[in-house]
């Protein structure tokens, strides 16, 4: 008996990726599917609209980080370099907590630039470089509005029942936020550089 012949155009057909593919969503922005996490729908709902809020603010204060990590100048360059980097990666790791603690809660995180941009309320800064003291100063502001926000969520969480969201506000935003913001305000305190006054 003869092996069939191998037809390699029908085998080289069927190992192509499908692509163009095109569907309804599964799931609309603005609506929680009911997850079993023991909440009620309502705190998963207000949790996930202030976290939307919260992740759109901290991917603004991100990339306002890795702006300012590119564009800065002058004699504490190295160091403001560095420590906007490291601010970067730490507001990123943020952002992918925040945005998966609105997945736990049934919602849809709001993901692509152009939703931040509409959803921020933190002031666009100018496409060109600024000196460091302006853009310290505007990540200051950025950092004020995400500890704001979290403050207020953390409290509105916690009395709906939301501890989860609560802790993760608390225990990261918060902390993680001031910490930074410590580092950063620090670099403008009008300090002599080489002799005492």
């Amino acid at each position: 008996m003869s092996k069939p012949a191998l037809d390699a155009d029908e085998i080289l057909k069927s190992a192509e990726p499908l692509t163009h593919q095109k569907a309804h969503e599964i799931q609309p922005f603005g609506h929680v599917v009911r997850m079993p996490i023991a909440l009620s729908e309502k705190a998963c709902k207000e949790s996930v609209d202030n976290l939307n809020q919260l992740v759109a603010d901290v991917m603004t204060l991100r990339d306002l980080y890795k702006k300012h990590h590119w564009q800065v100048t002058g004699p504490t360059f190295y160091q403001l370099h560095l420590l906007f980097d490291k601010h970067y990666d730490e507001q990123s790791d943020l952002v992918d907590k925040i945005a998966e603690r609105i997945q736990v809660l049934g919602g849809v995180t709001v993901a692509m630039s152009h939703d931040v941009a509409e959803t921020t309320l933190i002031p666009r800064p100018p496409r060109g470089r600024e000196e460091v003291p302006v853009q310290i100063s505007r990540l200051l502001h950025a950092h004020e509005i995400v500890l704001n926000e979290a403050r207020a969520m953390a409290r509105r969480s916690a009395d709906g029942g939301d501890d989860g969201t609560n802790d993760l506000l608390v225990s990261d935003v918060i902390r993680t936020n001031e910490l930074q913001v410590w580092f950063v305000a620090e670099h403008v305190v009008d300090v002599p550089l080489t002799r005492a006054v």
